[in-house]
């Protein structure tokens, strides 16, 4: 074990070390006694790859972390008394007990982000580079993954865009031999998962995981690159996992020879032993130091049990950044009408209006950035709703990405971490499907899972292309519904120019992610629209057309329908109020019911298939909260239940319209 580390670092290894495994110890203790009811995966064998980068890492360097973690945030510097009531589920641990084992976060040591989704952490690690990169504070960031989540496609997207824009970011890969309960030779034919490193462009390096100095030395050598503007590596740590994939799982799947070998030389041993034989410490002092890790997570288990639970208001704090917006809160957010500067506007496109609130964005703040595949000059975009930005802003801040959605929301929410506020392009909604983990086990749920510590204000700008004709049955969705569900993430779906521009510039600065659906079928129609920065509400619904014998409501494209019907229904003597949500989530139930009040008949018009859509979860609130006031049941009108056709007569079939909305409200009112 050779090494140019010096004797201080040496022993501090250690001492991280001993941290380490008593910290492992006692975790696996509570679970034996039944004290603890959690799933974990304990770090035995791989103690010394934390412990050896730690020394390296400043407490502004930030780590992304995945589920066999506990010695990556003990090396990282989070108090053990944090992280024993996490795992506790107390008040006091360090998400306030909201995330557990799998999903600690300190922020104030520079660990960000604990992913218990396999691989997921890189593509947010890269954002953070990114981050980092762009602020050019000179942090580095170290993300931990297994071997498993070697062959996970948001890897591979995220070693892509590190490479290529050079972001100083270090991919640990801590190759414990085992993906789960498959081994890797089971799992990859490549020899080593380093070796991959050169066709991404970037240095790998593979290393005995167990040996801290050869550790240390690679890990220098990567970091030092990062430092100095050189880009990624990709350092693979080989270390033998020395239990089952989890507490208390079988090791049937395990070479038992490989396994009895690798035990007989517990790293914590054989480091400790060395330290002796080589004289850089004596075994009293490392005596010293085991007694005082054993002392440190006793006290740190004797704090978490007499910590409190979390309160239960806790529950539904922290899905978003105001409890009150939330769809089942109590006392609903007071939003107040901000109606629409009176200065002199313009008229122009959905699309254009998209364009000036981003340029009007990157203008007046530095910390806006731009995401998303050919978004740069001269495509910029399908719709060229980002020409001419790139040019104007530049490539830095408004850059165009690999076709890689997993890598460009990772790369979002990582930015934001570290106080960006990126708006990503998702360039057809169809294409959220790819990186919906990134989306609803992420951006939807950091928050919450740190207890509030880490925000993710991040827009993702998505088209749906329903209804135009040509595309046919994989770009023409309308998901709102889907996003409505995740708890977590606000959904919004404007319908006009000036309400686009405006809800847009609401989302790029809120503190939660946004989901912002553009219809492609709204993108090309013009309106008026008001000069400079303005500010639609989020959650605040519109009375597009006052009236008194219906409420028909719609939202996105769907709004073209409803105002069309609403039209015709005049000629024929009914007054029809329409209602545009404009938001999903938060959900204005306040003008919602209003309405209702006011006509007691309700016809809700959506895009989106009928069966299972956000209109059917509006109709059940209203018949809850005004089932004396209605006079008849609230109608749902949405699209048939197949896929979106290309045939423009069955396409013409497959979505509603207004004379089939007509029809309904003429139901509604028994007119024959």
């Amino acid at each position: 074990m050779p090494s140019k580390v010096d004797a201080t670092t040496a022993i501090e290894i250690y001492r991280t070390m001993a941290r380490i495994a008593a910290t492992d110890q006692c975790i696996q203790q509570g679970l034996s006694a039944g004290e603890l009811q959690c799933q974990y995966y304990p770090c035995g064998g791989q103690e010394a790859i934390p412990a050896a980068i730690a020394p390296l890492l400043t407490p502004t360097d930030k780590s992304v972390i995945t589920y066999r973690c506990i010695h990556d945030i003990v090396a990282k510097g989070t108090p053990i008394r944090e992280i024993v009531a996490e795992i506790y589920g107390r008040s006091t641990g360090t998400s306030k007990g909201k995330g557990g084992p799998m999903h600690l976060c300190d922020p104030d040591s520079g660990l960000m982000v604990t992913t218990g989704i396999v691989g997921a952490g890189a593509p947010i690690a890269a954002g953070i580079a990114l981050g980092e990169q762009l602020l050019d504070s000179g942090n580095v960031v170290t993300c931990s993954f297994g071997d498993g989540a070697a062959n996970i496609g948001a890897v591979h997207e995220a070693l892509n865009i590190a490479a290529l824009w050079k972001l100083p970011v270090v991919f640990v890969c801590q190759n414990n031999l085992y993906a789960e309960y498959t081994s890797y030779a089971n799992s990859t034919a490549s020899p080593t998962i380093a070796g991959r490193a050169a066709s991404y462009g970037m240095v790998g390096e593979t290393v005995d995981g167990t040996d801290p100095y050869a550790v240390y030395e690679a890990a220098a050598r990567a970091i030092a690159r990062a430092r100095s503007g050189e880009g990624p590596t990709l350092l693979e740590c080989v270390a033998t996992r020395l239990q089952g994939h989890s507490f208390g799982s079988d090791e049937g799947h395990m070479d038992a020879a490989g396994l009895a070998a690798a035990r007989a030389l517990n790293p914590v041993k054989i480091y400790r032993q060395h330290l002796i034989d080589e004289g850089i410490a004596a075994a009293e002092a490392l005596d010293q130091i085991d007694v005082a890790a054993t002392a440190e997570v006793d006290d740190a288990q004797a704090f978490a049990r007499s910590s409190p639970q979390p309160d239960a208001s806790e529950l539904t704090v922290d899905v978003l950044a105001n409890p009150a917006e939330l769809p089942d809160a109590p006392s609903p957010a007071a939003i107040p009408e901000q109606p629409l500067p009176d200065a002199a506007g313009h008229k122009m496109t959905f699309g254009q209006a998209i364009t000036e609130a981003l340029d009007i964005a990157l203008t007046g703040d530095p910390s806006v950035i731009l995401l998303g595949e050919d978004i740069e000059d001269p495509a910029g975009g399908i719709v060229k709703a980002t020409y001419g930005l790139s040019t104007k802003h530049g490539r830095e801040r408004v850059r165009g990405t690999p076709i890689s959605e997993q890598a460009i929301v990772g790369a979002a929410i990582g930015a934001s971490l570290v106080g960006l506020k990126p708006v990503a392009e998702i360039m057809i909604i169809d294409f959220a499907m790819v990186c919906m983990d990134q989306i609803a086990n992420h951006a939807a749920k950091l928050r919450y899972m740190s207890g509030g510590r880490t925000s993710v204000p991040i827009t993702l700008r998505m088209l749906t292309a329903s209804n135009v004709g040509s595309f046919g049955a994989q770009h023409s969705q309308s998901l709102e519904a889907w996003f409505a569900h995740i708890p977590g993430l606000k959904v919004v779906a404007p319908s006009n120019a000036a309400d686009a521009k405006g809800l847009l510039l609401s989302c790029i600065n809120d503190p939660d992610p946004c989901i912002f659906i553009e219809a492609m079928r709204c993108f090309f129609v013009p309106g008026m629209v008001p000069e400079g920065d303005y500010r639609v509400p989020i959650g605040k619904a519109a009375i597009a057309r006052s009236g008194k014998d219906v409420t028909i409501i719609a939202w996105s494209w769907a709004m073209q329908e409803a105002l069309a019907a609403a039209a015709t229904l005049a000629e024929r003597g009914i007054e029809a109020e329409v209602v545009d949500l404009r938001s999903i989530v938060p959900l204005d139930m306040v003008t919602v019911m209003a309405s209702v009040r006011r006509t007691g008949r309700v016809a809700i018009i959506q895009s989106a298939v009928e069966f299972g859509g956000f209109g059917a979860e509006l109709a059940a609130r209203i018949q809850e909260e005004a089932w004396g006031v209605l006079k008849a049941p609230v109608l749902r009108l949405g699209a048939r239940y197949t896929p979106v056709p290309f045939a423009q007569n069955l396409e013409a079939m497959h979505f509603p319209n207004a004379a089939g909305l007509v029809a309904k409200v003429e139901q509604l009112l028994n007119v024959r």
